[in-house]
């Protein structure tokens, strides 16, 4: 990572990612660009590196910032109508942590609004492209953040993984992108999607950049009581030597180039010496099911606190506070969090909690001793992240369920709290990013990271 000395100054690596920020503007990646800002924060690292001063691990670093963690600078909308007018009066404490050692944040970027969404399409601020097609989705929710890294705009980009949104726009750009153990990154100061999925990460180029940035933004944090004690700056990467390879996703409902893609990787991890198990994990395939029935439910009572009366946007046509609320609601949500909000209210409902909400946390169960299962048999498992490559913009917005099928090989994940790191594994033959995803147990973020660099 590209850091600021007395040769290469913070200034001047803050002025090459605004000026890049500006020649893709056609993109869409940013909701917000922090150039006063942004040239502010570089001007007194270079005057603390002039007069010898620490200035940090991330010195002058230029990143972006998806737009729903929580900072002074500019408003923190999550994308979202609702949000549009409110300015933070705090700092989220991932951001916090890379600014203490150097980062500057130079913009925040596009996303689904509420992190709703596997494209970037549910953006109240428009669809933002895939990097190598422009005709294509960059995936999501945290699109703006991967195609950021992807196009050599920023180093590093932040972003939150609720169900693969990390991971799934990191496979269709071809850059690195990490969901760590669920706890390891303080979630204070970011919008929440759904409180026992959501997880704090990043997208970069490479695992050596991945992880400095796991050792800067990990640890516990007395603002959210979900924190882990910080294991990754303690812990030592262990040596993975059995893969796991799971028979259920090998079928004809995932892109045969990227099947052949994980087949390559195996091969190479043969001759390398490695192990290849495989695995039956029969659970998975309720994970999708219960993944959209508890997250839309954690998202109803989330985004019940967005009423137009406090801070965010508020409807105009409404003459009394009884009408303020529900068009404050239907003209502030996009379609897709209104979907969210219905399902979520739907299954916590009297007489269907039992029928479906817990069925769902029944089978969430299954899959994490399924999981403990598998990891007691390998060190890791290796994964498509995504069963087809960058879909087509426009062509799965008006079949939710067809959107929603493309996360069912990330969702297991987050329902089981481990972690999982997409590699990029070369591309299909139109020229489209393909990318695997390391698996591992929790607490093995390091190793994962360590063990991606034998598959580059």
């Amino acid at each position: 990572m590209k850091t600021a000395n007395k040769t290469v100054t913070a200034t001047q690596l803050v002025k090459d990612a605004l000026t890049k920020a500006k020649h893709f503007a056609d993109y869409n990646i940013f909701t917000y660009l922090n150039e006063e800002g942004a040239l502010k924060r570089a001007a007194e690292i270079d005057a603390k590196i002039a007069r010898g001063e620490e200035v940090g691990k991330l010195a002058g670093v230029p990143f972006a910032m998806k737009d729903n963690f929580l900072s002074p600078e500019g408003e923190t909308t999550a994308s979202a109508h609702i949000l549009e007018g409110f300015t933070s009066p705090i700092t989220a404490t991932a951001i916090e942590k890379l600014e203490k050692e150097g980062a500057i944040m130079i913009g925040r970027t596009n996303m689904d609004a509420f992190a709703h969404g596997s494209s970037t399409e549910n953006s109240y601020f428009g669809p933002t492209l895939n990097s190598h097609d422009r005709e294509r989705v960059s995936g999501g929710s945290s699109g703006g953040s991967a195609v950021a890294v992807a196009l050599d705009i920023v180093e590093f980009a932040t972003g939150t993984d609720t169900g693969g949104s990390i991971r799934q726009p990191a496979s269709f750009n071809g850059v690195y992108g990490l969901k760590p153990t669920y706890g390891t990154i303080s979630r204070y100061g970011v919008v929440a999607m759904a409180s026992s999925t959501d997880c704090v990460g990043f997208f970069t180029k490479t695992p050596d950049d991945m992880n400095l940035l796991m050792e800067v933004a990990s640890g516990q944090d007395p603002k959210d009581l979900t924190t882990l004690p910080d294991y990754y700056n303690e812990s030592e990467a262990k040596k993975v030597k059995k893969i796991g390879i799971i028979k259920d996703f090998d079928n004809d409902s995932v892109d045969l180039e990227i099947r052949q893609a994980l087949k390559d990787k195996c091969e190479a991890l043969k001759a390398s010496g490695h192990e290849i198990v495989e695995l039956e994990m029969p659970a998975l395939k309720y994970a999708l099911a219960a993944y959209y029935i508890i997250v839309p439910a954690e998202i109803a009572s989330n985004l019940s606190r967005y009423d137009g009366v406090r801070y965010g946007f508020r409807s105009e046509d409404s003459a009394n506070l009884e009408a303020l609320y529900p068009n404050t609601r239907s003209e502030g949500f996009m379609p897709e969090n209104k979907r969210r909000i219905m399902i979520g209210n739907f299954v916590l409902s009297s007489g269907f909690y039992d029928a479906y909400f817990l069925k769902a946390a029944k089978a969430r169960t299954l899959i994490v001793n399924e999981y403990l299962e598998a990891f007691s048999k390998c060190d890791a498992i290796l994964t498509p992240v995504a069963p087809n490559p960058a879909f087509k913009l426009g062509e799965k917005v008006d079949d939710p369920v067809s959107m929603y099928l493309e996360d069912v090989m990330s969702v297991p994940l987050n329902l089981a709290g481990v972690p999982g790191l997409t590699i990029p594994a070369g591309k299909t033959k139109a020229g489209l990013p393909i990318g695997l995803q390391l698996v591992g147990p929790r607490r093995s973020d390091k190793s994962l990271i360590e063990f991606s660099k034998e598959l580059a």
